[in-house]
């Protein structure tokens, strides 16, 4: 009978699997509040001159966007890129392990953002005229942000000394 009842949790120990959908979502969820919030106070502590907003800088009145409420809907904006972005990890590169992927990912989506896109739709200015202070905050933030999305998605899907049972030799 004790071997049933320790049979039946190493079954569903063998059974639990982590949602290769739902979990790079919670990460962009978390990624999205916490550097959405680190955005806001670098842009208040004048780190950086690109609002919080500039994701929806296109489609919502820059005023309105540095209200209360605009900062508030800054935030959301930035965790639904992030989670969409957590989402588009997963697809291209979630099978890769450590942490450069991440790094180079957020690396990227800087340079897209602040090189590329961003300027020409309005969302940034040129990297010449934004200042060096704020190329470097915008790059420290989003470097840090892949790399948490990244090496969080890595570390769930490819560490497998994390899914031997407790007490298994190595």
């Amino acid at each position: 009978m004790h071997k049933q009842a320790g049979s039946k949790s190493h079954d569903k120990e063998k059974r639990h699997r982590t949602s290769p959908w739902l979990f790079p979502m919670r990460i962009g969820l978390f990624a999205g509040l916490f550097f959405g919030v680190l955005r806001w106070i670098c842009y208040e502590m004048n780190f950086t001159r690109v609002i919080p907003g500039f994701l929806l800088d296109n489609f919502l009145d820059q005023a309105f966007l540095l209200t209360g409420w605009g900062i508030l809907i800054s935030i959301i904006g930035f965790m639904v890129f992030s989670v969409l972005m957590a989402l588009l990890y997963k697809v291209i590169l979630g099978k890769l392990k450590g942490p450069w992927a991440g790094i180079f990912y957020g690396l990227a989506w800087w340079a897209i953002i602040f090189a590329a896109v961003g300027p020409l739709l309005g969302m940034t200015g040129w990297l010449n005229e934004i200042g060096w202070n704020t190329i470097f905050t915008e790059a420290c933030i989003f470097t840090i942000w892949g790399l948490f999305i990244g090496f969080s998605i890595a570390f769930e899907f490819t560490d497998e000394a994390s899914r031997e049972p407790m007490g298994a030799k190595s």
